[in-house]
């Protein structure tokens, strides 16, 4: 089983910097791509940013140029800098990886979700 814990979040006003957090820890033989997604209060939840394990990386439209993903793959470790928040990215940001276990299962495992506030 593989588990996956966020930190990080927080509230802040408008244009300031978070840097969200989130391990994975268990019977991890590999982990293919890490993501972040959000859901806003109302809203389904959406896709922020993507890496893969060789490290190239996908955002959505409404974050590139504001948000970084990156890893460290000897910690299982994906962050996510957001910096120049806007109140539009208050939301509930959630992390989800996948791989293989050391059972050669897959896994496909989601953190609880950390909140983040922008105030205006």
């Amino acid at each position: 089983q593989v588990q996956l814990v966020e930190s990080g979040g927080g509230l802040v006003q408008a244009g300031g910097s978070l840097r969200l957090s989130c391990a994975a820890s268990g019977n991890i033989l590999s982990i293919n791509a890490m993501r972040w997604y959000r859901q806003a209060p109302g809203k389904q939840r959406e896709l922020v940013a993507v890496i893969a394990s060789g490290g190239s990386t996908n955002y959505a439209d409404s974050v590139k140029g504001r948000f970084t993903i990156s890893r460290d793959n000897a910690k299982n470790t994906v962050f996510l800098q957001m910096n120049s928040l806007k109140p539009e990215d208050t939301a509930v940001y959630y992390c989800n990886s996948y791989g293989l276990t050391t059972r050669s299962r897959v896994f496909d495992s989601w953190g609880q979700g950390t909140q983040v506030t922008v105030s205006s």
